[in-house]
C-alpha cells in the first residue's frame, strides 16, 4: 500500500493539470478545472492513513460506489495511475447521450431446491449474496456468477408482482 506522501508525489508528479485543494482534518482533493462535466474533483479526500477516493464515472457501476468512487487505499502506483488516467479522460471529453446500462436488480427473490425453498439475492457491498432467511449461504463477485448458482441448484426466481 502507497502511503499518503507517496500518493501525493505520484499524483503531483504525473498529473500536473490537476490542482491541489487542502480541506479539514489534513485531507486533500485533487480537481480537474478544465473538466468538460459537471464533476472537477478527480481525487477525493485523500487522508493521511492513505486512504481515499477517486472519481471513476468512466467505469462499469459494479467497479465503483454510488457516488461513482473508487476506494484507493489499497492500489498500486501502476493502478493508481491507470485510474486517475482514465479519470482526467472522461472529465476531459465531452458528454455525449450514452445507452443506459441494464437494469440489473438489487434484489431478487428464488424458489425451488429440494423442499422449494426461498431465497433471496441482494446485491450489497459489490457482492452479491444469497440469504436463507437471516443466514448468508453464498457470495458471489457478480450477478451472473449468483444467478447461474441459482439455476444450477435448481431454484427459479420469482416475478417481482408475485412476490
Amino acid at each position: 500500500m502507497l502511503s499518503f506522501e507517496e500518493k501525493i508525489e505520484l499524483i503531483e508528479t504525473h498529473f500536473p493539470q490537476l490542482t491541489r485543494k487542502n480541506i479539514s482534518l489534513g485531507r486533500v482533493n485533487y480537481h480537474l478545472e478544465d473538466s468538460k462535466r459537471d464533476k472537477k474533483i478527480v481525487v477525493q479526500q485523500l487522508h493521511p492513513n492513505g486512504n481515499g477516493f477517486v472519481y471513476a464515472g468512466h467505469l462499469d457501476r459494479r467497479q465503483k460506489n454510488e457516488k461513482e468512487l473508487v476506494n484507493i487505499r489499497d492500489y498500486s502506483s501502476e493502478a493508481l495511475i491507470s485510474l486517475i488516467s482514465g479519470s482526467i479522460d472522461y472529465l476531459s471529453s465531452e458528454e455525449s447521450v450514452a445507452a443506459p446500462e441494464p437494469e440489473v436488480p438489487v434484489k431478487e427473490t428464488w424458489t425451488g431446491g429440494a423442499d422449494n425453498e426461498r431465497l433471496l439475492l441482494v446485491h450489497e457491498d459489490e457482492l452479491w449474496n444469497i440469504y436463507a432467511g437471516l443466514n448468508l449461504e453464498a457470495a458471489f463477485e457478480s450477478y451472473k456468477e449468483a444467478h447461474d448458482y441459482l439455476v444450477e441448484e435448481g431454484f427459479e426466481k420469482i416475478p417481482s408482482s408475485s412476490r
